[in-house]
C-alpha cells in the first residue's frame, strides 16, 4: 500500500493528514470523480476545523445554540423577524444589538448562540464580559502588549459584551470602553447585555458627553431587543425616543 506515501505528498503540499486517510475510504465511479470526493472531503474538513477553531478562541464560558430557545419571551423590533435574526445579517450589515433585560432572562444565552451561530459561518467572534474586557485592556497597558491586544480585537467581525453596567468603570476604564465601541462603529458588529436602562448608563461611564457619544455609536445602527424585566418604559419607547431623552439630559 502507498499509505505513507501519500501522506508524505499530503504534507509537502501542505494538505492534512485527513486526505490521507480518506484516500483508504472515499471512493468514486472513475478517478475523476474519485479525486473530487477527496479535495471535496479535505475542503470540508478545513471548513470543520476553522469552525472549532473560531468557537474554541471566542472565549464563549459555554456552548448555547438556538435548539429550544423561546424567542415568544422576548419582543424583537418591528424591522427585525427571527428569521433575520438567526440568519445573521445584522454582521453582513455592520449593525448592532442592545439586549436589555433583568438577570436571568436569557440575554446571555441568546448572544451566544448568535455568536456560535456566527462562527458556524465563518465569522470570527469575541465574546467578554464588559468588567473583564476593560481589566485585561488595563492589565495589557501595563504589561505594554496593548498594541498587540488591539490587533487581535480588530480581527473580529462580532464582539459581544455580556453583563454591561453591572461594575460601574474608572475613568481609565470608561476611556478604554468608549475607543473600543468607537473602533467597531460601521465596522464590526456589537452585542451588548444590559440590565440597564439608557438614563442610567452614566453611572457606569461617570462622564455624561463621553456616555451621550457612546450612546450615539451604538445606537445609530441597532435593533434593540427587549426581555422580560421591571421596565415597561423601555418596551413602550423607541430607540430615537430615549436616545433623545438621555441627549437632552447631558445638555441641561
Amino acid at each position: 500500500m502507498l499509505d505513507h506515501e501519500i501522506a508524505e505528498c499530503c504534507k509537502k503540499l501542505r494538505l492534512s493528514r485527513n486526505l490521507a486517510d480518506m484516500a483508504q475510504s472515499v471512493k468514486g465511479e472513475s478517478h475523476q470523480e474519485n479525486l473530487y470526493n477527496l479535495l471535496f472531503s479535505e475542503l470540508q474538513y478545513r471548513k470543520n476545523a476553522r469552525v472549532e477553531k473560531l468557537i474554541n478562541s471566542a472565549g464563549f464560558y459555554s456552548i448555547k445554540t438556538f435548539e429550544g430557545y423561546r424567542f415568544d419571551e422576548i419582543t424583537l423590533p418591528a424591522d427585525l423577524s427571527i428569521e433575520s435574526l438567526k440568519s445573521l445579517s445584522f454582521i453582513h450589515e455592520k449593525k448592532n444589538i442592545i439586549m436589555y433585560g433583568g438577570t436571568g432572562t436569557g440575554k446571555t444565552m441568546l448572544s451566544i448562540a448568535l455568536g456560535v451561530a456566527a462562527c458556524k459561518q465563518g465569522v470570527p467572534v469575541k465574546f467578554f464580559r464588559t468588567a473583564a474586557l476593560v481589566n485585561a485592556l488595563s492589565e495589557a497597558k501595563k504589561a505594554g502588549t496593548l498594541s498587540a491586544f488591539l490587533k487581535k480585537l480588530n480581527r473580529v467581525e462580532l464582539m459581544i459584551l455580556d453583563e454591561y453596567g453591572y461594575v460601574p468603570l474608572d475613568k481609565t476604564g470608561s476611556q478604554f470602553l468608549f475607543e473600543i465601541i468607537s473602533d467597531c462603529y460601521e465596522r464590526r458588529s456589537i452585542i451588548l447585555n444590559t440590565n440597564l436602562e439608557f438614563s442610567r448608563w452614566v453611572n457606569v461611564l461617570y462622564d455624561e458627553q463621553m456616555t451621550a457619544a457612546m450612546l450615539d455609536r451604538l445606537l445609530h445602527h441597532c435593533y434593540l431587543l427587549l426581555f422580560p424585566g421591571p421596565s415597561n418604559r423601555m418596551k413602550e419607547s423607541s430607540i430615537n425616543d430615549l436616545y433623545r431623552s438621555i441627549s437632552e439630559g447631558t445638555t441641561n
